[in-house]
């Protein structure tokens, strides 16, 4: 069967069988099956195959998966917390464990790059305790672990963000969230390391 749509009907004309053979030419390896399918004696009324072509529908289809993957892959967006350490100290004299109180310098960015907040221009680290809930749970998940002077890239999904509602104006809702971190101490005790605290 010829992988086309058609659709036959009378057609009101003199054209010959030739010229209809003519008009299949663009379809060499289908020809076959298109002389089997036409009637020896072609009359006026001639069963014309009505080709649409369903390849260009498939180059189609597969350009807007495509398109779909690259917006995807260019976004950002992630489904699940991922955590990058940037730099760890060679020694890890504190760690950040749930209910220890730490501070932190960050910088948060949208995955277009917008900066919607920095406490490295303001040179104001926050101050919370962690896995109380105090900040979002990407935080309190992707911190945890930390050494005191350790530089870590969190990238946070809108469910453990702010999720669909979002932030506004800053922030949209169902935004995947970029985080620049940098642990300055815990427990009120800093990191004896010289590093520059700008990530």
């Amino acid at each position: 069967m010829l992988p086309l749509r058609w659709s036959s009907h009378v057609y009101q004309s003199n054209e010959s069988y030739i010229n209809l053979h003519h008009r299949c030419r663009q379809l060499p390896k289908f020809l076959p099956e298109i002389n089997s399918a036409i009637p020896n004696t072609v009359g006026k009324e001639v069963l014309i195959l009505k080709m649409k072509s369903t390849n260009a529908y498939a180059s189609i289809f597969l350009l807007l998966i495509f398109v779909t993957i690259a917006l995807a892959k260019k976004s950002g967006d992630v489904t699940e917390l991922q955590i990058g350490v940037k730099h760890k100290p060679a020694s890890c004299e504190y760690q950040a464990h749930k209910g220890d109180r730490v501070r932190v310098h960050y910088r948060g960015k949208l995955t277009d790059g917008t900066v919607f907040d920095s406490s490295f221009e303001r040179g104001d680290p926050i101050e919370f305790e962690l896995g109380s809930g105090q900040v979002i749970k990407g935080w309190d998940q992707g911190l945890l672990g930390m050494c005191v002077g350790e530089k870590r890239k969190l990238k946070i999904p809108s469910k453990l963000g702010y999720g669909d509602q979002g932030s506004p104006p800053t922030i949209p809702g169902g935004a995947t969230l970029i985080f620049d971190t940098e642990l300055v101490s815990v427990n009120g005790k800093p990191s004896s390391g010289s590093d520059d605290s700008e990530l």
